[in-house]
C-alpha cells in the first residue's frame, strides 16, 4: 500500500513537473510582423503596440496596420534602423534610397522620441471603410465624402489615403515616404498627437487596392 502510494506521489509530480512547458508553449507569442527585419522587434515590450488585437471588426491586415504603426512611434530610430533602412531592397516596388523624401524620413525617425500609442476605434472603421468602399467602386482619389451614408459616418481629425497596396508594411512605408508630396502630410499625420485609429483596406477599380486611415484626438 505505501509502495502504491509512493507511486501515485511521484506520478503526480512528474505530471506537474511538465505542465508548465505545456502552457508556456501554448502561450507563446507569435513572431512580430516585423521579425523579418530584426530579431528585436519581438521583445516582449513591442507586445503593447498590437492594441488592435481583439478589435475583430478589422480585418488581421487593417490591424496589423495599427500594430507596425504603434512599433514604429514606440521607436522610430530602430524602425529606422531596420525597417526603412532594409525596406528597398525587401519591396516589390523601386524604392528610390537617394530620394529627399526617403533621406528625410530616416532622419526624422532617427532624431524622434517615442510617441504615443493609438488604439482601434470603431467609430473611425466605420468612418474609414464607408470612404474606403464608395472611392473603391467608384475608382476616385479624394478625401470627401459623396454619399450622404459616408458624410455621416465621417469621423476623424486626420486621415491618410493610400493606393495601390494591401499590405500593411506597404501601405505604411509609402505613407511614411509620402514621395512627391511636400507637404508631407501623409508622415505627419501617421506620426501625430492622435489617440485613435480606424483602418480599411478595399478594392479599387483604378488602382486595384485603396487603404483608408482615419485617426482621432
Amino acid at each position: 500500500m505505501q509502495l502504491i502510494v509512493l507511486f501515485t506521489a511521484i506520478l503526480s509530480s512528474l505530471v506537474s513537473s511538465f505542465t508548465p512547458v505545456k502552457n508556456l508553449v501554448e502561450k507563446a507569442a507569435p513572431p512580430s510582423p516585423l521579425a523579418d527585419y530584426s530579431m528585436e522587434w519581438n521583445d516582449a515590450k513591442y507586445l503593447t503596440c498590437n492594441t488592435a488585437a481583439k478589435a475583430y471588426y478589422m480585418t488581421p491586415e487593417e490591424r496589423n496596420v495599427i500594430y507596425i504603426l504603434n512599433m514604429a512611434r514606440m521607436n522610430p530610430p530602430l524602425f529606422a534602423k531596420t525597417v526603412v533602412k532594409q525596406y528597398p531592397d525587401k519591396s516589390k516596388w523601386f524604392i528610390n534610397r537617394n530620394s529627399r523624401y526617403y533621406v528625410s524620413l530616416m532622419d526624422t525617425l532617427q532624431k524622434l522620441k517615442p510617441i504615443k500609442l493609438l488604439y482601434p476605434d470603431s467609430l473611425c472603421y466605420k468612418s474609414a471603410l464607408c470612404h474606403a468602399v464608395t472611392t473603391g467602386k467608384n475608382g476616385s482619389v479624394t478625401h470627401e465624402r459623396v454619399t450622404d451614408k459616408c458624410k455621416k459616418e465621417e469621423y476623424f481629425n486626420g486621415e491618410c489615403c493610400h493606393y495601390g497596396n494591401n499590405t500593411a508594411i506597404d501601405i505604411l512605408l509609402s505613407l511614411l515616404i509620402d514621395e512627391n508630396v511636400p507637404s508631407l502630410g501623409h508622415r505627419y499625420v501617421c506620426l501625430g498627437d492622435y489617440n485613435k485609429l480606424g483602418v480599411s483596406i478595399q478594392p479599387h477599380i483604378t488602382y486595384k487596392n485603396t487603404a483608408v486611415l482615419d485617426f482621432k484626438y
